[in-house]
């Protein structure tokens, strides 16, 4: 069994117990991108120099007793909208080109203290914006299940790496369901902590009310390890919240005796795929063959997610983006007259059409005459569906449903009508819009052989209830990576 196989728990494990040098470790990963990169295209940069220097770093620090964090030793890939410092990050967008932080991330700073290995930065879709990974400047990834299939997005580098064992485990971001519907696409695990959970200082802002950093990786044991490390208040991010309890790894219990899982009806009507619907419903019977309680309900306002999501995801990005003018960072035109064709011209050049499209309507429905009548609209239908939830979590635990509509859609599919794309992130974005953790659990593969995704919501700061469920419903079934279909 090769090392990149292993979870990334696992190879923490022998690490530690000296069968593998973090170094072995780290040339595996960079052997195995250099063996399918080419094919997958899931990283911005690969920093093997860098990796190496620091795996030597790392097992002094380990076999000095230093460094006894599960995860230490073992390499990790960076979603590509996360500062690191003194290494290139992008957004996967020409005008950050050429961008190098002078600090890093503090949610990769955690991981770093844990001891984890950078390999380099993943590809992603344009500032985040997309949910196919093919909005990137630098080309688009694909699904190493098959590569004629997108691998979801925005963080579909990151989950694609995981998959094809470029990496141990990997960062991703959550927007609007940006780490669960790569994860399900991609046959990954992947977790968006409730908001606030996870700093986002050094994460390059999108939709900074729905932005949340989240682990990727091969199950729910090494998700819940992850986000054990990268959790945590920070005072340099206004959004953080301190908590009580980060304790995530306690709730890897089979045991679901008595949970309350909640069905939402509208999830399984009309636009969700036969053979999706299926799986999902199969691993909810599972779950109540184990002693958990399921019962069918009706979640109100799920059909407006999607319009409230994009107006007010697309006003803060116009604001967001703003910052991007060719003046202290980033891309600059070569010919122009003047400070504002330099701005206009530096823009243009710069962004893509995907990202000039959800600028445009930021700065649309912000604009003077249209602010009522959209954005504060939009703000009051997320209190309205906050509240929706808040209702359900009085009766369930845990609400289940799938991640996707369908599974990976072909390469070029999506991009030709952006609304259907947009329709497609129709169960995940209500959880980003209401702060909820949501995690994706594989639970099955169609029959053209493409993983099916199953989402469980949790009620806010509730992280241990979908890890719970989750890793029960895990324990019914063995991991299957592309090409090991079981």
């Amino acid at each position: 069994m090769s090392l990149m196989s292993l979870t990334a728990v696992e190879l923490g494990k022998k690490i530690k117990a000296k069968e593998v040098t973090v170094k072995e470790a780290v040339q595996a990963a960079i052997a195995q991108i250099e063996a399918s990169e080419d094919e997958l295209n899931c990283y911005v940069t690969v920093d093997k120099e860098g990796a190496l220097k620091r795996a030597e770093e790392v097992q002094k620090l380990i076999d000095d007793g230093t460094l006894t964090s599960p995860l230490a030793g073992v390499p990790v890939a960076i979603k590509d909208n996360m500062c690191t410092k003194d290494l290139l990050t992008t957004c996967s967008s020409k005008i950050l080109g050429n961008f190098v932080p002078t600090y890093t991330a503090q949610a990769v700073i955690n991981l770093e203290e844990a001891g984890a290995v950078i390999l380099g930065k993943t590809n992603m879709d344009e500032f985040a914006m997309g949910s196919t990974t093919e909005t990137s400047a630098y080309g688009e990834t694909k699904n190493p299940w098959n590569t004629n299939h997108v691998p979801g997005g925005s963080s579909g580098g990151s989950c694609a790496a995981v998959a094809a064992e470029e990496c141990s485990y990997a960062l991703g971001s959550d927007t609007g369901g940006s780490i669960r519907q790569p994860s399900s696409f991609c046959g990954v695990t992947g977790i968006k902590p409730t908001y606030g959970t996870v700093s986002r200082y050094g994460l390059i802002a999108y939709g900074s009310s729905l932005d949340q950093i989240g682990p990727v990786a091969k199950d729910v044991t090494d998700c819940a390890t992850i986000l054990e490390a990268i959790a945590g208040y920070d005072s340099k991010d206004s959004t953080s919240v301190k908590r009580e309890d980060y304790d995530f790894t306690s709730a890897l219990v089979d045991d679901v005796k008595g949970l309350k899982i909640g069905v939402p009806k509208a999830y399984f009507g009309d636009g969700l795929d036969k053979e999706v619907k299926d799986a999902v419903l199969a691993a909810a019977k599972v779950l109540e063959e184990k002693g958990a309680i399921v019962e069918e309900f009706d979640l109100g306002l799920v059909d407006y997610a999607i319009p409230a999501y994009y107006v007010i995801a697309a006003a803060e990005a116009s604001s967001n983006l703003s910052r991007f003018d060719g003046v202290k960072y980033g891309y600059r035109t070569k010919d122009y007259e003047g400070l504002h064709n330099m701005y206009k011209k530096s823009r243009s050049e710069g962004f893509g059409p995907e990202v000039k499209r959800r600028i445009m309507l930021g700065s649309f429905v912000l604009s003077s005459g249209y602010y009522d009548a959209y954005y504060l609209k939009a703000l009051r239908t997320k209190a309205l569906i906050k509240k929706e939830f808040d209702k359900a979590f009085e009766k369930y635990d845990v609400i289940l449903g799938p991640a996707a509509p369908t599974t990976a859609p072909k390469l070029g599919d999506s991009l030709s009508d952006p609304i259907k794309m947009y329709l497609g992130d129709i169960y995940t974005i209500s959880v980003n819009l209401a702060g909820l953790p949501g995690i994706s659990v594989p639970c099955g593969v169609d029959s053209k052989g493409l993983p099916i995704g199953l989402q469980l919501i949790g009620d806010c700061f509730k992280e241990k209830n979908i890890i719970r469920a989750a890793y029960a419903y895990e324990q019914t079934r063995t991991y299957e990576g592309p090409g090991k279909n079981k």
